[in-house]
């Protein structure tokens, strides 16, 4: 693989609460730029690189990726706002041969319409009833060229790895949370050290999972 080098993008806790209607629905973006969640990323890929000492962390602006997660132009496409156009604006001077970025992206929770956004925790029940709370790491590996900005495309990586995921009978232990852990209210979730350190190995865990099919050589 030619030299690597890896940003990402962290920084905010999604903490959202599910009842039985959608009134009962809560959704807060807590600050957490002192958990380090930008360094994961990094730590994983010196990590499943052999510590290659060509790759490096690139800084880039504090919102930098703000019009690839909130693109004003929903119908029609804006090219400037999608990640290529933003990792050649950040990367000008960087002269890389590929950039491999992580950014964290939405989902639905399984067998739901409940949207989980991102990187936090999640509480759903009736009141206090039947209630359970877990914690979730939604994150993507996208890879891009350095010299032609193009994307590229590595669709089935991972797919052994994300097949025997997907057909997990139990519950991944990884992503339970106490209720008594569950921040409330969400603010308390940026000074939780326990919420930290288990987001922050939920990360990894995640990227170690996806990693390995993108460090291969081509």
């Amino acid at each position: 693989m030619p030299p690597g080098r890896h940003f990402s993008d962290g920084g905010r806790f999604s903490v959202e609460k599910f009842g039985l209607t959608v009134f009962e629905t809560e959704f807060n973006e807590i600050p957490i730029d002192d958990w380090s969640l930008d360094d994961i990323p990094l730590a994983r890929v010196r990590a499943a690189s052999g510590a290659d000492p060509s790759i490096r962390k690139i800084s880039y602006p504090k919102g930098a990726f703000e019009p690839f997660y909130n693109p004003k132009s929903r119908l029609f496409p804006d090219p400037s706002e999608r990640l290529p156009a933003i990792v050649r604006n950040i990367t000008a001077n960087a002269n890389c041969d590929q950039y491999l970025v992580v950014t964290r992206y939405k989902t639905e929770l399984q067998g739901s319409s409940l949207v989980l956004d991102g990187i936090g925790a999640y509480s759903r029940g009736l009141g206090s009833f039947a209630r359970h709370s877990h914690l979730f790491a939604n994150v993507a590996v996208n890879l891009i060229d350095g010299r032609s900005y193009e994307p590229i495309n590595r669709h089935f990586a991972n797919f052994g790895s994300n097949l025997a995921e997907s057909m997990r009978l139990a519950e991944d232990p990884i992503t339970k949370l106490d209720n008594l852990q569950f921040p409330d209210p969400p603010a308390a979730a940026a000074g939780n050290a326990t919420l930290r350190e288990r987001t922050r190995a939920l990360v990894a865990a995640r990227l170690d999972r996806t990693l390995p099919g993108y460090l291969k050589p081509d």
